[in-house]
């Protein structure tokens, strides 16, 4: 769900959450705990300290229960509290940077378009090629997981964070901008650059593959 009221089912998790009911509290960290370590390794690189971030995240959560008024869902609330955690632990760590200014970057390599100048400048040289064909019989080999899993690890932090929330977690672009406080057309340029990257890095293996040079 994202950022609006709750639903009718999260008002009865969060009254049964106020009225101090274990059975819903071990209900939310099995819901969250494995996600929310996932998320909290996009800003700290250490597994041990993103685990203590995780652990002061459920406390922080707990104290300040009675105070959530259920203006966004519990997921928002949640992850909220995690991000800045993690991000003050980051930056401790020297690791995470300011979301706020984009990279000054193109989204795709220049030199994958006709030159200015030319009758078809700004139009592809090369058209990416469709991969269905060799995503049906390689998706799922460990392989290319791990390629894909490369290729995100070495984009920039802004960018690598959106992407791993919007196409690993499965987040929407509205918890994205609301937890990451960035604007919606930042957070859809820092996807859209990271896409354009990981399939650059999928076209080289795929050519590689093939045998093409």
């Amino acid at each position: 769900m994202g950022t609006g009221a709750l639903a009718e089912t999260e008002k009865d998790l969060l009254a049964a959450l106020q009225r101090g009911d274990e059975a819903a509290f071990l209900s939310l960290v099995n819901q969250h705990h494995s996600a929310m370590l996932r998320v909290c390794r996009l800003f700290v690189n250490d597994l041990a300290a993103a685990e203590e971030v995780v652990q002061d995240t459920w406390l922080a959560a707990l104290e300040s229960l009675h105070r959530f008024e259920g203006r966004s869902s519990l997921k928002t609330w949640l992850y909220a509290i995690l991000t800045n955690k993690a991000k003050t632990r980051g930056v401790r760590e020297s690791r995470s940077l300011p979301f706020s200014a984009l990279e000054a970057e193109p989204a795709v390599d220049p030199e994958r378009f006709h030159p200015k100048g030319q009758a078809w400048a700004g139009h592809w040289a090369e058209k990416p090629r469709p991969w269905e064909r060799v995503l049906e019989s390689q998706a799922l080999s460990n392989e290319l997981l791990a390629h894909v899993q490369a290729a995100i690890e070495n984009l920039p932090e802004s960018q690598r964070t959106v992407i791993s929330l919007r196409d690993i977690e499965g987040w929407t672009s509205a918890e994205v901008c609301n937890i990451l406080d960035l604007s919606e057309t930042n957070q859809r340029v820092l996807l859209h650059r990271a896409r354009s990257k990981v399939r650059r890095a999928l076209e080289v293996y795929f050519d590689a593959k093939a045998g093409r040079t």
